[in-house]
């Protein structure tokens, strides 16, 4: 066996490791407490109000991980939210939440979220951009199996993740935030609606 054939059957191993990885997400294991990714972790949106993540149960929640200082992925991201909080339209706030939480909340205050989110066309209603203590918001990525990367600098790395939370607190759906295009999401928040 040739050892381009070693390194492409590892290749795929790897890959379907971590698709297994990725997909076992929010669930945790397969009994009846499947895992709840919403903690009871109070945080505070854009506009100063205290908001738990568990409060937020009983409609689809579109997550994602940003940060104001971000030069590019970010924006990207919250871009491609602002593209399905487009196509959601009325339904964004009424049956659907979008919810962006900062990784750096060292430097992320209500202020800053609330600033970026004018400057992203993302000020809308039904969309919460969170921020907290650093604890706090250590312990609201637990929730979704995730952790930040604060380097020795203070800068933070990228979370690319995004995801669909069904009504339950559960995870429906887990996204590469870079690769997935805005309809997609849509479809798969109006196919979790329609379950009811």
């Amino acid at each position: 066996m040739s050892i381009h054939s070693n390194l492409r059957s590892f290749a795929i191993i790897v890959g379907m490791t971590s698709s297994l990885f990725a997909a076992a997400g929010c669930h945790g294991d397969s009994s009846a407490t499947a895992w709840n990714c919403l903690t009871d972790t109070k945080l505070v949106d854009q506009n100063g109000n205290k908001v738990s993540l568990a409060s937020l149960k009983g409609k689809p929640l579109v997550v994602d991980f940003i940060y104001t200082s971000c030069p590019g992925e970010c924006k990207m991201e919250t871009a491609k939210l602002t593209n399905v909080a487009l196509r959601l339209g009325s339904d964004l706030g009424s049956k659907v939440t979008i919810v962006s939480i900062s990784v750096d909340p060292e430097h992320d205050g209500p202020k800053q979220l609330l600033d970026y989110a004018r400057q992203q066309g993302a000020d809308e209603k039904g969309w919460y951009f969170l921020t907290g203590g650093p604890a706090d918001i250590d312990t609201a990525l637990a929730g979704f199996k995730l952790s930040r990367q604060v380097m020795p600098d203070g800068s933070v790395g990228h979370l690319v993740d995004m995801m669909l939370i069904g009504p339950d607190g559960r995870l429906v759906r887990e996204y590469n935030g870079e690769l997935v295009k805005a309809q997609d999401i849509v479809d798969d928040v109006r196919k979790t609606l329609n379950k009811g």
